[in-house]
């Protein structure tokens, strides 16, 4: 990767990594009209899993470019506790969404999943930016 090119993301990443979350939060709380909204089998939990995939991925690559002392495992517990507060948020303050055992199942698999990919090829390989 271009010097440049690394110097851009190790300055911006965290401000990706914001913005990811902000995304998933609005995503998830927002009404989306029912227009709008495809109807294949378990595409929401599809949707769930690859979200906290990047999530995961993206707070973890911060971290080691920005917050060396926190550990990779304080990062996959935050992710886990956030999918949490919006599925009880989705609950609480929304009359459009409800909860699901199976979404935080979906959230928790996509946590899981990123941080193996992390680990595996982006961390192992020192293909941190």
């Amino acid at each position: 990767m271009p010097n440049r090119i690394r110097i851009l993301l190790r300055c911006s990443i965290l401000y990706i990594s914001i913005t990811i979350t902000i995304s998933i939060l609005f995503l998830s709380l927002a009404h989306i009209p029912s227009e709008f909204v495809v109807d294949i089998s378990n595409l929401d939990k599809i949707q769930h899993f690859f979200a906290y995939v990047v999530l995961t991925i993206s707070w973890l690559i911060t971290k080691n470019v920005k917050f060396k002392k926190i550990t990779n495992s304080s990062i996959v517990i935050i992710c886990f506790v956030f999918g949490i507060i919006i599925e009880v948020l989705q609950g609480s303050i929304t009359t459009y969404r409800s909860p699901g055992f199976l979404d935080i199942v979906a959230n928790s698999t996509g946590i899981i999943t990123g941080f193996i990919l992390f680990r595996t090829f982006i961390q192992k390989n020192g293909y941190l930016i």
